[in-house]
């Protein structure tokens, strides 16, 4: 590593951290050196000496220099990797602190928006592309959940046929989507496929009646209601939502909805795969009231594989507790 891609490196961190072009400058050399009066400094660094003092002033306070006893006076350099440590450390206690304040700021700045500025609390998004950007930012921006409406008309010509790509690597890293859809898709072809390759991935879904709308809600920040007029091959505007008693009410709604919606029925021939002798007996010893201990000696599985197992068959049939999947496999005749 020569020289050169020494300054620039240095010259990176130092603005990182807030320091000015002389104060970098004025580091470099001291780096170099290990140590420096001021007019050394200065005929290095062709710069007067009152901006010398200004820049080891503010070394020696961030703790990357020190000054020496004796005379002439000299200016000692802190090992980089301690001086610098130190200091990007402390600089991310300060940005950890920010980040725990953010919450408390958001819900200053939700409180102030809900009715300070009425006119801003619903946005209309026009355009094609405009909208479709726009759905694709408020998933991507989602940190815990999207939950929906999915109903009839679909500005595709192929209607409900295709997973949502971006959903589908949502789902891979953990944002959970509850999605209810409208009973009139079950006519549609090509959408069982659709949601079964969703529900595989993790997607909750439900089937209401006579859904108001099309809805998309991210986290508790914001939804989106797309605009598709009957027979509308295209979504040309939306309707996005921000924090305020309307995207208040439309949460309320969604979960309203969501308590009296059905889950889609998994026993759909071929989409439900029977289980493997292991899972058979797998399902026997926890039907017997088996704890994970005793069913992975059983099995010679480690508890962490009983559980993984466990976890699979619970998608699989789309239940939630262990007593779940005991009835739902005894409705199916797997027990």
């Amino acid at each position: 590593m020569n020289g050169e891609t020494l300054s620039l490196e240095v010259t990176d961190v130092l603005e990182a951290v807030g320091l000015g072009g002389q104060d970098e400058a004025v580091y470099d050399a001291l780096v170099r050196r290990t140590q420096a009066t001021i007019s050394e400094l200065a005929q290095e660094c062709r710069l007067p000496v009152p901006a010398i003092r200004r820049a080891l002033r503010s070394l020696v306070e961030l703790g990357l220099a020190t000054r020496s006893a004796g005379r002439p006076l000299r200016y000692v350099v802190i090992a980089p990797d301690s001086g610098l440590e130190a200091l990007l450390r402390e600089r991310e206690a300060r940005l950890r602190d920010v980040r725990l304040h953010i919450r408390t700021l958001m819900e200053m700045y939700r409180a102030g928006t809900r009715f300070a500025h009425p006119g801003e609390l619903v946005e209309v998004v026009s355009g094609r592309d405009e909208v479709n950007e726009r759905w694709v930012q408020v998933q991507r921006n989602t940190r815990t959940q999207v939950r929906g409406f999915d109903r009839p008309p679909y500005a595709a010509p192929q209607g409900h046929a295709e997973p949502n790509p971006v959903e589908l690597d949502l789902l891979k890293r953990g944002v959970k989507y509850r999605v209810i859809y409208d009973r009139s898709v079950l006519e549609l072809p090509g959408w069982l496929e659709d949601v079964m390759t969703g529900i595989r991935h993790g997607e909750q879904a439900r089937i209401g009646a006579d859904l108001p709308m099309k809805l998309a809600i991210s986290d508790d920040r914001l939804a989106l209601i797309p605009l598709l007029r009957p027979g509308a091959d295209a979504l040309t505007a939306s309707y996005l939502i921000h924090p305020s008693p309307l995207l208040d009410a439309l949460i309320a709604l969604f979960e309203a909805l969501w308590t009296r919606s059905v889950p889609v029925p998994l026993d759909v021939p071929g989409v439900v795969e029977e289980p493997s002798r292991d899972e058979a007996l797998l399902l026997s010893l926890l039907a017997s009231g088996a704890t994970d201990k005793a069913a992975g000696r059983a099995l010679g599985w480690s508890e962490r594989t009983v559980q993984r197992h466990i976890t699979r068959l619970m998608r699989r049939l789309g239940v939630q507790t262990r007593f779940q999947i005991a009835m739902e496999a005894t409705r199916r005749g797997w027990i």
